[in-house]
């Protein structure tokens, strides 16, 4: 399952970025690493972008990135 799966009010937990390109170091840049906990708080109206919250902080994410974002649903 990805990010861009994950509904919001869920938690997930994240088991690995598959991209490694620009976009992968700007997800790692951003926060988002394996083995972190995030929660989705919320989608825009038009459901992109979407908004998550990384232990305290949030970001905000097109869908279209958050397909690289594996997760575990917790």
């Amino acid at each position: 399952m990805t990010l861009d799966d994950m509904k919001p009010g869920s938690k997930c937990l994240i088991k690995k970025i598959i991209t490694r390109d620009k976009l992968g170091q700007r997800l790692m840049d951003m926060g988002m690493y394996p083995g972190l906990k995030l929660k989705v708080i919320r989608n825009a109206p038009l459901e992109d972008p979407m908004e998550v919250d990384l232990e305290g902080y949030h970001v905000t994410l097109r869908h279209e990135e958050a397909k690289f974002v594996e997760v575990d649903p917790q």
